[in-house]
């Protein structure tokens, strides 16, 4: 320590972890969530704040967008930081027939179109999951609150933009929950360093329906699904 990419000291990074994509949604978790907040990196603009939630030790530190970004950061946490548990909260584009916009998605698998994942075991498909215990954790933390939530499957997909339309009417059809960038790396990595990890997502967009949130909303939406990450976390 430190890492390539992460510039904390030994003791900076807390065990348990919250990782949003943006850096500034990350600033925001750590200035709203965390008791007494300290900046501990701040590589290439990723910053990493730890603090304290109800007296238990968080750090929140960005991924980047993508499987190879979240890659790099999830490994150095896990394998160089010790970190036991990480939980992406993000964003996804709506999948589901009535699903609304600030529904959250607690994925219980990650399907991706990335050769990423799938170059650990030559010639296996890895299937992607979490950890059940914060999966389940997170599905009773949305259900006691009365948010409207669904678990399910989403897409990792390596594009943001150019994907046809029938590829998101086709997983649709086979219940996949939304299409997001991340989630599979991050599975992936946990498996790999035997460590534990699960996604929460807000819907900002609906891809089929072509509704979205506003960029404030997106940037300022995220309390809920917080909420219900430290539950998993806390597990």
């Amino acid at each position: 320590m430190p890492t390539p990419h992460i510039a904390a000291g030994p003791g900076e990074i807390a065990p348990l972890v919250l990782m949003p994509g943006d850096p500034r949604r990350g600033r925001r978790i750590a200035q709203e969530f965390f008791d007494d907040p300290r900046l501990v990196t701040d590589v290439r603009s990723i910053e990493g704040w730890t603090g304290s939630i109800r007296g238990r030790a968080v750090t929140v530190i960005a991924s980047g967008m993508g499987i190879p970004s979240m890659s790099i950061y999830a490994t150095e946490l896990y394998r160089f930081y010790d970190v036991q548990r990480i939980v992406r909260v993000g964003t996804t584009g709506g999948l589901a027939e009535g699903q609304a916009l600030g529904d959250l998605v607690i994925a219980s698998s990650a399907h991706t179109d990335s050769a990423l994942p799938g170059l650990q075991i030559p010639g296996v498909n890895l299937s992607h999951a979490p950890a059940y215990g914060m999966l389940e954790a997170a599905v009773d933390a949305a259900r006691s609150r009365g948010l409207p939530y669904r678990v399910g499957p989403v897409l990792s997909s390596d594009t943001f933009y150019g994907s046809p339309p029938e590829k998101a009417a086709a997983l649709a059809a086979r219940g996949t929950l939304g299409i997001e960038m991340e989630s599979a790396g991050l599975y992936a990595i946990a498996a790999l360093e035997g460590r534990e990890a699960l996604t929460v997502l807000t819907v900002s967009d609906h891809i089929l329906r072509g509704e979205e949130v506003s960029s404030a909303d997106r940037e300022t939406g995220y309390a809920p699904m917080v909420e219900v990450a430290v539950e998993a976390l806390f597990s």
